[in-house]
C-alpha cells in the first residue's frame, strides 16, 4: 500500500521513493548488490513503482483520502481538473474545501458509508469548484483499503460536466415535448366532443322522422362511422393524458377486497365479450383476499389487458380473469385463448408508443400506449407484470404484487 509522503517530498510525494527504487532496480539489472536482499522487498518494490505509475499517469483524477477526507496523495489529473498546477497545492486540505456548498453532504456520506458503515466502495456523483470558482460535475468512486493499521480510501474522479449539460438539455427537450403534446391533447378532446354531441343530435333527428320513412342506410352508416371514430380519437388522447398522469402524481392505495373489485372491474367487459361471441370467466379463491390498490388506476391495468384480450380472441375463444395468493404475493392473470403473441414481439411489449403494435382482428388501432401504462401501474404499486403467449396458443399476462 502507499505510505503517507514525508513533509520532505511534498512537491511530488512519489518522487524521492520512485528515484530511490529506480536506482535500486538499475542495480539488480546490473547484477550489484544492494541494501535490499530479501526477494519478496524486490517484488514489493517493483509492484510500488507500477502501481505508481499507473497513479500518477492516468488520465482519470486519483487520490488518496483519510477517514477525515484530507487528501494524503493526488495525481496530476486531479490537480488540472480543480485548475491548479502542483500537487502541493491539494495535498493536506481537505476534500470538503473543493465541494461545491450545496453539495458537501456528498462527501458526508460518501465518508459515513466507507468508515462508519465499511462498505467496500461507494460511487456518487457531486459538483466540485475549481480554483478560479467555477464549478464542475464529477463522478466519484471511493474503495476502503488498509493502509499501515489505517483505512484510508482510494478515489478515482472523472470529470462529467459534458454529459449533465447534455442531460439537461435533453430533460428540457423532453419536458418541453411533454407539454406541448399535454396542451394539444387537451385542446383537441374539446372539438371531438362537440363532434360526438352534434352525432348524437343527428342520430335522434333521423331517429324522430318516422312519418318520412324509415332513414337512407347510408345516412346511418355514416353517422355510425363518425361516432366510432370520436370514441377511438378520445380513448387514444385518454392514453395520452394518462402517461403525463403518471408522470407527476403518486399514488394513494387503500385495502381492498379483491374479489368483489374483480367481479365489478370484469362486468365492465361482459357487453363487449358477448358482443364478439366470448365468453368471460371469473376464476376467484375461496377465501377473501385484500390487496392495497389505487383502485382507478390499477383497473385501468385490468381494463388494457382486458381490452387486448378481447383484441385478439376469436368468436367462440375464452378469457379469464384469475387470483391467486401464494407466499404472501398477490397474482393476478389475464388468459386468452386468442391468437398468442410471436415470440419476437415479447421484447419491446412494454415500451412506450411501442413499434411492435398490432391490429385487432377487427382492425382495432391503438397509440403502443397502453402496456407503457399498465407496467408503469404495476410497478408504482412494488410490482412485476409479464406474459407468457405462443402463436395461435393464447396468451397469458401475469401481474404479482407484494
Amino acid at each position: 500500500m502507499l505510505p503517507a509522503p514525508n513533509s520532505a517530498a511534498q512537491t511530488n510525494p512519489f518522487a524521492a521513493e520512485n528515484a530511490a527504487l529506480r536506482e535500486e532496480n538499475e542495480l539488480l539489472r546490473q547484477g550489484q548488490s544492494t541494501t535490499t536482499t530479501d526477494p519478496q522487498q524486490d517484488t514489493y518494490a517493483q509492484s510500488q513503482v507500477r502501481f505508481r505509475t499507473v497513479f500518477e499517469n492516468s488520465p482519470l483524477g486519483q487520490k488518496i483520502i483519510d477517514p477525515d477526507l484530507t487528501i494524503r496523495q493526488v495525481n496530476q489529473a486531479v490537480v488540472n481538473m480543480l485548475g491548479y498546477s502542483r500537487p502541493e497545492q491539494l495535498v493536506g486540505r481537505t476534500i470538503l474545501e473543493f465541494s461545491h456548498p450545496n453539495h458537501r453532504a456528498d462527501w458526508q456520506e460518501l465518508q459515513q458509508r466507507l468508515w462508519t458503515h465499511k462498505l467496500p466502495n461507494f460511487a456518487l456523483e457531486t459538483c466540485l469548484v475549481r480554483a478560479d470558482g467555477s464549478s464542475f460535475w464529477c463522478q466519484v468512486t471511493s474503495v476502503l483499503f488498509p493502509d499501515e493499521g489505517a483505512e484510508l480510501g482510494y478515489t478515482i474522479l472523472e470529470d462529467i460536466s459534458a454529459r449533465k449539460k447534455l442531460e439537461d438539455n435533453l430533460q428540457r427537450v423532453y419536458d418541453a415535448q411533454e407539454t406541448i403534446l399535454q396542451l394539444a391533447t387537451h385542446d383537441i378532446k374539446a372539438p371531438i366532443a362537440q363532434i360526438e354531441l352534434l352525432v348524437d343530435l343527428l342520430q335522434r333527428e333521423v331517429a324522430s322522422r318516422s312519418g318520412a320513412g324509415p332513414p337512407a342506410p347510408e345516412m346511418v352508416h355514416y353517422l355510425g362511422l363518425i361516432q366510432s371514430a370520436c370514441a377511438h380519437a378520445t380513448s387514444l388522447l385518454q392514453d395520452v393524458l394518462y402517461v403525463g398522469d403518471l408522470d407527476e402524481h403518486g399514488l394513494d392505495k387503500q385495502p381492498t377486497d379483491l374479489s368483489t373489485y374483480l367481479t365489478a372491474r370484469l362486468a365492465k367487459h361482459h357487453l363487449t365479450g358477448e358482443g364478439q361471441g366470448v365468453r368471460l370467466n371469473l376464476d376467484l379463491p375461496p377465501a377473501q383476499v385484500y390487496g392495497r390498490l389505487h383502485a382507478e388506476k390499477f383497473g385501468r391495468v385490468l381494463d388494457n389487458l382486458l381490452s387486448n384480450a378481447l383484441k385478439f380472441t376469436p368468436a367462440g375463444g375464452t378469457i379469464t380473469l384469475r387470483l391467486t395468493q401464494e407466499k404472501g404475493k398477490i397474482r393476478f392473470a389475464v388468459q386468452d385463448t386468442g391468437i398468442g403473441i410471436p415470440s419476437r414481439l415479447h421484447a419491446h411489449l412494454f415500451d412506450k408508443f411501442n413499434p411492435t403494435r398490432r391490429a385487432g382482428l377487427q382492425g382495432e388501432t391503438t397509440t403502443g400506449l397502453g402496456l407503457f401504462i399498465a407496467k408503469q401501474i404495476v410497478e408504482l404499486h412494488g410490482g412485476h407484470i409479464w406474459l407468457e403467449s405462443r402463436e395461435q396458443e393464447g396468451t397469458c399476462f401475469f401481474i404479482e404484487l407484494p
